[in-house]
């Protein structure tokens, strides 16, 4: 029964975290090329390279959530390993957007104690 509960509540939740990785990109791709487009009108300077990395940063998270929930669901190896290769890929896309974003304005978070 609980099997079923879990499974149930995760083909509703899996996919909507999906569908909000694929709604903040699109947002976020669409805010940035008309930012860019207004750029070129003005001849106003635009951060639209760290903006949009900002939005596939968060965007990956989500995705990441949806695959980290998929776990739950794996019935045998073969698609744990699958898995596990799609979150490291993800986890690694990250990583470079984020060393992506440093140079282009945002900053690396320390601690609390201002290092």
């Amino acid at each position: 029964m609980l099997n079923t509960l879990i499974d149930d509540s995760l083909s509703v939740i899996i996919p909507t975290c999906e569908l909000m990785g694929i709604f903040v990109v699109t947002v976020s791709a669409l805010a940035c090329f008309w930012r860019y487009l207004r750029g070129l009108a003005t001849g106003a300077a635009r951060e639209v390279k760290s903006r949009l990395a900002a939005g596939l940063a968060l965007s990956l998270e989500f995705k990441m959530a949806a695959e980290i929930l998929k776990t739950v669901q794996v019935r045998d190896l073969e698609e744990l390993t699958v898995l596990g290769a799609v979150i490291v890929l993800r986890a690694v896309l990250s990583l470079l957007i984020h060393f992506e974003m440093e140079p282009a304005g945002f900053p690396r978070q320390h601690g609390g104690n201002g290092t």
